[in-house]
């Protein structure tokens, strides 16, 4: 037998949101359900945090980063989805560069990002980021050994200067495991909105596995500084891995501040 359902549980299973979850979902179950109704309560409430957050932000004319690495099918494009989703458009960016131009390839390798870095009173989420060459770079070949070694000699000098100059720097790696990547592989393949995300890069990662494991290691034990620590999501459950986000998110911005008034 199943653990039984409290009072609690069962009003939400009978609020407006568990039954709306139970009519899209035919095989839904009562457990899931009610998992995802406290799932949903949590998000809105951590959201209407948020928009206090870039509230403190913009008044305060402060700059943040927010970097968000993972294998490909991590869950970082969903997470940033449902940490902006009510913030105000005009005072954040979602950063997903796509391949260096011809122009950009013979610049430093960090120009790019500096151009993308946010003014006073902006948040700047970066969909990956210059991390792209410590792991997807070296791994499928599109950087050579030399451009792999100058960027990590450079990498926390220039972390160092952006946060010295009162970027606020947050870097999250979201982790999942192999069978959960193939899973969603083949749950992205068999979408028709959503099978356009599926890449080269995408077909050889799990056949590369080891060889994103090793390069990943490499860049936890040389990046992983004081000024810039990362912070590793386990994100096998989408759902866990975003509140967890959030809350490290709260939790390393000094938002609270104005709550004394």
């Amino acid at each position: 037998m199943g653990t039984p359902i409290t009072e609690r549980g069962l009003k939400k299973l009978n609020s407006k949101k568990g039954l709306k979850i139970f009519l899209k979902d035919d095989n839904a179950s009562i457990a899931k359900v009610l998992r995802t109704v406290i799932y949903e309560e949590q998000l809105v409430k951590l959201q209407e945090e948020l928009i206090k957050l870039q509230n403190w932000v913009v008044e305060n004319n402060k700059k943040v980063i927010i970097i968000f690495e993972g294998r490909d099918a991590a869950g970082k494009g969903g997470a940033i989805r449902r940490i902006t989703e009510h913030l105000n458009p005009r005072e954040f960016r979602v950063v997903a560069l796509p391949k260096p131009t011809e122009e950009e390839t013979g610049q430093w390798y960090f120009q790019r990002y500096i151009n993308q870095l946010p003014k006073e009173g902006k948040i700047v989420f970066f969909d990956r980021s210059w991390y792209n060459r410590a792991i997807v770079e070296p791994v499928n070949g599109f950087c050579t050994p030399e451009e792999y070694k100058v960027f990590m000699n450079q990498v926390n000098d220039f972390e160092r200067m952006i946060t010295e100059s009162g970027i606020i720097l947050i870097k999250f790696y979201f982790s999942i495991s192999k069978d959960e990547q193939a899973k969603r592989f083949e749950d992205i393949k068999s979408s028709i909105i959503k099978k356009w995300k599926f890449s080269n890069v995408d077909r050889r990662a799990l056949e590369l596995w080891d060889e994103y494991t090793a390069y990943k290691k490499k860049m936890f034990k040389k990046t992983d500084t004081k000024i810039a620590p990362w912070i590793v999501i386990k994100a096998n459950r989408k759902s866990k891995a975003r509140i967890e986000a959030i809350e490290h998110i709260l939790k390393l911005i000094p938002y609270q501040t104005k709550k004394s008034e």
